[in-house]
């Protein structure tokens, strides 16, 4: 069994990186974590979008 990490600072950055490895996976995915932070700095706020793939690689 394996994990892959992602870390993107928007959701459509994240699905698309997430996407990618699937597609070029050879492997049983057994699940996907994901999670959202919010900081605020001053008057900005930042959001990171994040996800862990676990999965078991094909024979």
């Amino acid at each position: 069994m394996k994990v892959k990490c992602f870390d993107e600072n928007t959701e459509l950055e994240l699905q698309a990186k997430i996407n990618a490895f699937l597609s070029m996976t050879n492997s049983d995915i057994i699940d996907i974590k994901y999670e959202v932070a919010i900081a605020v700095q001053g008057e900005d706020q930042i959001y990171c979008f994040s996800a862990m793939v676990v999965y078991c690689e094909k024979d």
